[in-house]
């Protein structure tokens, strides 16, 4: 900024009032593309979403897995973030199995469109008991008796509703 009240951008002076016309350009062209993108994610390919969450969660999960074996140190942060990751991805799952969706590079069985009432509860439990366990993990005690049961929860699902590998 100058002292005459002006800002300089690139050899170019521009008043205060060009300077509150370039920021408001830069916001809704921000506002633009946020919008454009939560469309094309939501009028996305679900098959690839669903793998997304899934590979998100997988990764999120991968180390406080190496913690129960004792591969890895308790690290509550870790846990913490791996539990958030869980309960918001799950919580997201029911709605990309739709109808025409078992077709393709899926890994789901045709029983997750049969018994959708139970196959949509398995992500709302998990969800939930995730969000309670984010609560409730304080400590690696906490940790140890928590995590296994919350783990479960993904390879029961997995026995009945995914292709085996």
């Amino acid at each position: 900024m100058t002292g005459t009240g002006t800002v300089s951008t690139g050899g170019r002076r521009h008043g205060r009032h060009g300077l509150l016309r370039m920021a408001g350009a830069l916001v809704a062209a921000a506002a633009i593309t946020a919008g454009a993108a939560t469309v094309a994610v939501g009028q996305g390919d679900p098959i690839a979403e669903r793998k997304a969450l899934f590979k998100q969660m997988g990764a999120a999960l991968r180390e406080p897995g190496k913690m129960l074996k004792g591969e890895a140190t308790f690290d509550l942060a870790a846990v913490k973030a791996a539990l958030e990751t869980v309960a918001t991805s799950s919580a997201k799952l029911p709605a990309l199995f739709p109808d025409g969706s078992d077709t393709g590079d899926t890994a789901a069985l045709a029983k997750a469109w049969e018994d959708r009432a139970d196959f949509n509860a398995r992500f709302v439990n998990l969800s939930k008991d995730a969000r309670a366990a984010l609560a409730s993990v304080t400590d690696a005690e906490s940790f140890r008796t928590v995590m296994p049961k919350l783990l479960g929860q993904c390879g029961a699902c997995h026995k009945i509703y995914r292709k085996p590998s």
